[in-house]
């Protein structure tokens, strides 16, 4: 049934009202009335309108919109999510809300376009390895790099649509049992770890157990029920160890919160995995958090809770000394507390316990005019070194495979013989850091110290260990360092200078190769002059050189190569004259062969199948010997490995009057 629109009408101005009321207190007036604008503007184009999940579309925006505000986000950031499906629907949309808005919250509605991008990266994880075409890759990473770029630029638009996501995940009840599992699969596999990598832990917990719903319901369903079943006595437990906690910190003069931290599914789930514990047997179901003032409180509340209770050996982990990727401090500590039960308890400061819950929300600016700031340059400096490796490496793949190691891996933290602290992905080894410190002395790189003794090259470092690395002083890398069964490298980026650094060792003799080999393709095409810069564009190169180089690695194929020049010279590629083909069979022979539009080529049929008129027939391209014609059911042609499939031509008998006399070839579609 349709509501009627005074009814909608009364609904949307509730829902903006509620939005208008947790804006942030320091909002002005006129910051005020720019959000309500931005609704006024959104709500006539949003009618009728839904979103993923079947809710309707102004609600969902207003939604995201409440999310931000209780991340103490701007009124451009605000206003961006509000209008962010406007492009949609308006088609002067970048000049209304220039006109009424400004630039910055064009940009931020811009860049969150380009965000939605991110989506078809949450199936892509074997891309570097597959067989996809040179061209399909390099257009993903291009647009890869477009979103990062939009990601840098401004933080403000991830947040933006990791507060939309939320939203989202918060009515996926509402739609179909498909799109259920194809959002939460997407919210868990690129969103969270998005979330988690910039350090806003409020929406990386609410969107893991969102998505965990969906995916593992039966699971969900199981540990929802054991919690609850045992709330009453987990929270009264609570309450007795808070009250000893404060009673220590008071008489030891120190001002703290302290509070009981609430558990979520999906981290309770993923540590009986892990463990492979039963839900009873776990320490942590139980847990306290403790804010302090200053750093030095932290350490003295962790020395009063050993003092009080037990430690639990191999339960510590002090991430202030050692933070997290994403920036996180904290210590970490499960102590045997009253009735014999364990607890775990967290201890930072106010300010590192914003950092945690917010991440990057923390620490947003504005452009114009804003203050460097050392902690936010940190937590994005990754999604800048993706973008400046780009311009180091030759092979897109590796750029993708830095973004999926950065965002989903776990990462150690080693040291320089200086105390400098490197951030490396998990299984990292000697290699790995030194390509990580500076490129050449990865490619001097000859042995490793770790904490003062001799290790090999393929060890695996560990937190906090000193690594000193021993070098040639003139050196080269090894071939086996890319060798993925041996273990040297596990950074995306130092395997891809170390490819980088072997192509580059023949790249002359290579283009030269290149050149001979294109010269001559030409030639056979009849071609005397084509633009051969803007063929090598077609092939993604950027420089004909670098076109040259692969032909010579036989990295391009003739086939390629061929359609190439034909796309960049439509029309023009001569046809081929018929060539004479003799065959052992008794029929009206083939006088001839024609390559449709590739040009004079040698051909010959095949002696495994003798291939004759009427026959269907494929041909399939030879390395030395042209053209060779096959049955169709020919069991050679049948065995054909999947990677030579691509040599293979589509082909048929042409007529001269009665008789058979030219065989069509040509690219198989």
């Amino acid at each position: 049934m349709t509501m009627p629109p005074s009814t909608l009408a009364s609904d949307n101005n509730a829902n903006i009202q509620i939005l208008l009321d947790v804006l942030p207190k320091n909002f002005s007036a006129d910051e005020t009335v720019s959000v309500r604008q931005a609704c006024e503007l959104a709500a006539p184009f949003y009618a009728d309108k839904v979103e993923l999940t079947n809710t309707p579309l102004l609600q969902h925006a207003l939604g995201a919109a409440t999310i931000l505000a209780k991340m103490n986000m701007d009124c451009a950031s605000i206003s961006a999510v509000i209008l962010h499906a406007l492009p949609e629907y308006l088609k002067d949309w970048q000049e209304q809300i220039k006109a009424g808005f400004g630039n910055d919250v064009c940009e931020l509605v811009d860049g969150i376009s380009r965000m939605e991008q991110i989506r078809q990266f949450s199936e892509m994880g074997n891309l570097p390895g597959n067989e996809s075409k040179k061209g399909d890759q390099a257009q993903q990473i291009e647009t890869l790099r477009k979103m990062l770029l939009a990601m840098v630029q401004d933080i403000r638009v991830v947040l933006i649509k990791l507060a939309e996501r939320t939203q989202t995940m918060r009515h996926l009840a509402n739609a179909s049992a498909e799109q259920q599992k194809t959002i939460a699969r997407e919210t868990q596999g690129i969103f969270a770890p998005l979330a988690n990598r910039l350090g806003v832990w409020q929406i990386k917990w609410e969107l893991e157990d969102l998505s965990l719903r969906y995916l593992e319901p039966q699971l969900y369903k199981k540990v929802a029920k054991l919690l609850d079943e045992r709330r009453a006595d987990r929270e009264q437990y609570i309450a007795d160890v808070l009250t000893l906690l404060k009673g220590e910190l008071s008489q030891a003069n120190i001002q703290a919160e302290v509070t009981g931290r609430p558990k979520h599914i999906y981290s309770i789930i993923n540590k009986m995995k892990r463990k492979q514990l039963e839900f009873s047997e776990l320490y942590d179901v139980r847990a306290v958090r403790i804010l302090v003032d200053d750093l030095r409180d932290c350490y003295t509340a962790l020395g009063l809770v050993h003092n009080l209770w037990q430690p639990i050996p191999g339960e510590f982990d002090d991430y202030i000394a050692h933070p997290k990727s994403n920036g996180y401090r904290s210590l970490h500590t499960a102590v045997i507390g009253p009735r014999n039960l364990a607890i775990e308890v967290q201890i930072r400061t106010t300010e590192m316990h914003q950092h945690s819950e917010l991440g990057v929300a923390a620490h947003w600016r504005y452009k114009e005019g804003g203050k460097s700031d050392a902690k936010f340059d940190e937590k994005i400096a990754w999604l800048r070194q993706i973008l400046e490796w780009k311009e180091d490496v030759a092979d897109s793949g590796d750029m993708l495979e830095q973004f999926k190691s950065e965002l989903f891996q776990d990462h150690v933290y080693v040291l320089t013989p200086q105390g400098k602290v490197i951030d490396l992905p998990k299984g990292a080894t000697p290699v790995d850091f030194s390509y990580t410190l500076h490129t050449d002395l990865g490619h001097r790189t000859r042995g490793a110290k770790v904490n003062g003794n001799i290790v090999p090259l393929n060890y695996k470092l560990q937190n906090g260990q000193r690594v000193e690395i021993l070098t040639a002083k003139i050196g080269a890398p090894s071939r086996d360092w890319i060798n993925p069964s041996l273990g040297y490298l596990q950074s995306a980026r130092a395997r891809a200078k170390v490819r980088q650094w072997f192509k580059l060792q023949n790249f002359d003799e290579h283009v030269a190769q290149g050149r001979t080999q294109l010269d001559k393709e030409l030639h056979r095409l009849g071609i005397t002059s084509v633009n051969q810069d803007k063929v090598a564009q077609r092939l993604h190169f950027n420089k004909l050189e670098d076109l040259l180089a692969a032909i010579g690695r036989s990295e391009v194929t003739q086939h390629q190569l061929v359609v190439a020049i034909q796309e960049e010279m439509p029309g023009k590629v001569e046809e081929a004259k018929p060539v004479t083909v003799r065959t052992a069979t008794t029929q009206s022979p083939p006088r001839g062969v024609l390559v449709e539009g590739i040009g004079n080529l040698l051909t010959k049929t095949a002696q495994c199948c003798h291939p004759a008129p009427p026959d269907d027939i494929v041909g399939y391209v030879t390395r030395d010997r042209g053209i060779t014609l096959h049955r169709k059911d020919c069991p050679a042609m049948l065995r054909l490995p999947e990677s030579r499939r691509d040599r293979m031509l589509e082909a048929q008998w042409g007529r001269e009057g009665d008789a058979f006399v030219l065989a069509k070839v040509r690219a198989a579609k």
